[in-house]
């Protein structure tokens, strides 16, 4: 990976797993990963729709929001996990170009998931201004025009589309039409919309394999090869702390941006993969191998080397996202642990033709080819 697109180009193909939900069969109860305790009913429970919700980000949205008390209503093509939330009203449409099941209804809030074209924003948020009171888009922090500054908070510039009607979606466009998507948002929702930056978004229910990598990988033990010199930051959000602040910030009315990704304090590579074979107890090993000998044995930053990119050139920033906002609003992290081990319990409830074939992490034969070639030129 030697530049944003790319490295876009990666993040839009875990979008389009998540787009597609490829999960297991059956939701992973909040309970049964040991996550969190018995969640209090809001004050004033609230109508939300969510546009998505059977995927994912969506699925901890929708279990919290139930869990306080609120009314949810689900808005999709009906096709992806249709068996979760039997007791949810469910409304069967399309983004593209039916939106007809919406019309007539009242909401308090919507929660948005689902879109990366603005005319899909554009189309829903302007059906919806007169019958919701608050509008809440999941953005990411692709939206961002580049990632060389360290410490960028809601206030860095953010992408422009050269062509405003392109809807395909690709590493150069799929920032730009994040940042489009929060405008489509404001424009529509003046003072009533809510955006929110995530980075990577982890743990269960994750289709995309990049954090999970690691926890498999370090409970299958043995020498594991790892990126850089362990000093590099990385930043990752649990999907049930996210899922759950979102709705928290539903109910406080809050509108405005906020960079959504964690934990509160800096961590590094080290620290995560250290943190993650502590929570499994495993007796792996870590041998380090520098960014420079991975790229010549074309190991990818971010795709065979998950949740890490070097802190360095159009990737400073990548991992060092000013997230005080969020926290000042009431964003927080369960333990580096707790996201590990119930990662892992999850991930091993899949199918093994699933387990068979991750969507991302190192192969072990070209693991244990650049380990051999690394030994030998250290030797």
């Amino acid at each position: 990976m030697t530049n944003r697109r790319e490295f876009i180009q990666l993040s839009t193909t875990a979008a389009g797993a998540l787009a597609l939900g490829a999960l297991a069969p059956g939701a992973f109860a909040r309970a049964a990963a040991g996550s969190v305790s018995a969640v209090g009913k809001a004050e004033s429970p609230l109508r939300i729709l969510v546009l998505g919700g059977t995927s994912f980000l969506g699925v901890h949205q929708v279990e919290y929001a139930l869990e306080r008390g609120h009314t949810v209503t689900l808005f999709n093509r009906g096709r992806t996990n249709p068996e979760l939330f039997p007791d949810v009203e469910k409304l069967v449409g399309d983004r593209n170009d039916d939106l007809t099941a919406l019309e007539g209804g009242e909401w308090d809030v919507v929660i948005d998931n689902s879109a990366s074209i603005p005319r899909w924003v554009r189309q829903s948020a302007q059906l919806l201004k007169d019958s919701a009171g608050l509008y809440m888009f999941t953005s990411s922090i692709s939206a961002f025009a580049d990632f060389t500054t360290a410490g960028m908070d809601e206030s860095a510039p953010v992408g422009v589309l050269e062509d405003p009607t392109v809807e395909e979606i690709t590493g150069e466009t799929y920032g730009p039409m994040k940042a489009a998507c929060e405008q489509e948002a404001e424009n529509a929702f003046p003072g009533r919309a809510t955006i929110v930056r995530p980075g990577l978004i982890v743990g269960p229910w994750d289709p995309t394999d990049r954090f999970t990598y690691w926890p498999v990988r370090i409970d299958r033990a043995g020498e594991i090869m790892a990126p850089g010199d362990g000093t590099d930051p990385v930043q990752i959000v649990d999907g049930r702390d996210l899922g759950a602040w979102m709705i928290r910030l539903a109910e406080g009315g809050r509108t405005g941006i906020y960079n959504a990704t964690g934990p509160a304090s800096r961590m590094t590579i080290s620290e995560m993969l250290e943190g993650i074979r502590g929570a499994t107890g495993s007796d792996a090993t870590f041998t380090w191998v520098d960014a420079e000998f991975l790229e010549e044995h074309e190991v990818q930053p971010w795709m065979q080397m998950t949740v890490w990119v070097p802190s360095t050139g159009e990737f400073a920033g990548l991992a060092q996202v000013n997230c005080e906002k969020a926290i000042a609003a009431g964003l927080a992290f369960r333990p580096l642990a707790d996201t590990a081990r119930d990662t892992l319990a999850w991930w091993k409830t899949l199918p093994a033709e699933r387990r068979e074939e991750p969507r991302a992490g190192c192969p072990p034969e070209l693991e244990a080819e650049v380990l051999t070639a690394w030994h030998a030129r250290e030797g």
